[in-house]
C-alpha cells in the first residue's frame, strides 16, 4: 500500500500538468467599424480596443509556465462580414498590450491581407511577430489593440487615406486562440454564434 501511495504522490505533478489546457480563447469579438469610429478612438486613431471582460478572464497570468504559450502559436480567425466593394487590400494589426513590457512595450501580429468578405485563418508563431520580445510574457496581457490598415506597411492606418471609403464601414469578427508550444490548434474551442 505504501508503494502505491508513493507512486501516486510522485505521479501527481505529471497528472496535474496533463490537465493544463493546451489552448485557450484569448478573445472573440464581432463589431462594425466606421470612419467615425476610427477618427474618434482614443488614445490612438484607427484602434478598436479589446480589454477588461472582452478578453478571456481566465487567461493565464504567466504565459511561460506551467504551460508554455509564449513559444507556441496564435490561431487568428478573421470573418469579414461586410467590406466596401472594390477589393482594396486590408488587414488588421493585432497588438498584445502587456501588464509589463520592455523596449517599446508591446508587440503585434496581423490577420494578413484580404480583399473581400469571407473567412481567413492563419497560425502565427509567437516568437516571429513584430516586437514579440518587448512583452514580458510571464506577467500576462491586459488588452489587445486591433488596428485597421491598408497594405502599405506599419503606418498604413486606413483612416488617414484620402480614399477611406474603400475601407469603411466594415463588419468583422476576430478570434484569437493561444496554442501551447508543441500543440496543434483544435477548432472545437471556437464558440458558435
Amino acid at each position: 500500500m505504501k508503494k502505491l501511495s508513493l507512486l501516486f504522490v510522485l505521479s501527481l505533478p505529471t497528472l496535474l500538468l496533463a490537465q493544463q489546457p493546451k489552448q485557450f480563447l484569448l478573445f472573440d469579438t464581432e463589431f462594425t467599424y466606421s470612419k467615425q469610429n476610427a477618427d474618434n478612438s482614443t488614445p490612438s486613431k484607427s484602434h478598436y480596443y479589446v480589454k477588461g471582460d472582452m478578453l478571456n478572464t481566465q487567461r493565464p497570468t504567466d504565459w511561460t509556465s506551467p504551460v508554455d504559450y509564449r513559444n507556441g502559436t496564435v490561431h487568428i480567425r478573421l470573418e469579414v462580414m461586410e467590406k466596401p466593394a472594390g477589393g482594396y487590400p486590408t488587414q488588421w494589426t493585432l497588438c498584445y498590450i502587456p501588464n509589463k513590457g520592455q523596449g517599446n512595450g508591446y508587440g503585434c501580429t496581423n490577420t494578413g491581407l484580404y480583399t473581400a468578405e469571407g473567412v481567413y485563418e492563419v497560425d502565427v508563431p509567437m516568437t516571429e511577430f513584430w516586437e514579440n520580445e518587448s512583452i514580458i510574457w510571464s506577467e500576462g496581457i491586459k488588452q489587445m489593440d486591433l488596428v485597421i490598415k491598408d497594405d502599405s506597411g506599419g503606418q498604413g492606418h486606413a483612416h488617414k487615406r484620402a480614399d477611406h471609403e474603400h475601407f469603411f464601414p466594415t463588419k468583422v469578427r476576430i478570434t484569437m486562440v493561444q496554442v501551447a508550444a508543441g500543440e496543434t490548434y483544435d477548432p472545437s474551442i471556437l464558440p458558435n454564434r
